[in-house]
């Protein structure tokens, strides 16, 4: 339905937060429908690859990326949804 792109540098193990503009979307729900976040290292060739912690494709050595998404009481996350009730 919709995505964006942050590029972000972060101290690997150490929970940092990234806010993610989705700009505006607008999608109407069924009753029972389940939605999900997706979070990735790449969406190549959509958006350019960050190869060797340089923006761009000038890098030169390619590097997995590993994400981790915490979501326990001590590092919450959260997904932020308006709902426009019905008319």
């Amino acid at each position: 339905m919709a995505d964006g792109l942050v590029r972000a540098g972060a101290t690997p193990g150490e929970p940092a937060e990234h806010l993610v503009d989705l700009w505006s979307t607008s999608v109407v729900f069924g009753a029972g429908p389940r939605i999900r976040a997706q979070v990735t290292s790449s969406n190549f060739p959509r958006s350019d690859r960050n190869v060797s912690g340089r923006t761009g494709a000038g890098g030169t050595s390619a590097r997995a990326a590993r994400q981790q998404v915490f979501h326990d009481p001590v590092r919450p996350s959260r997904m932020v949804l308006s709902v426009v009730p019905r008319a």
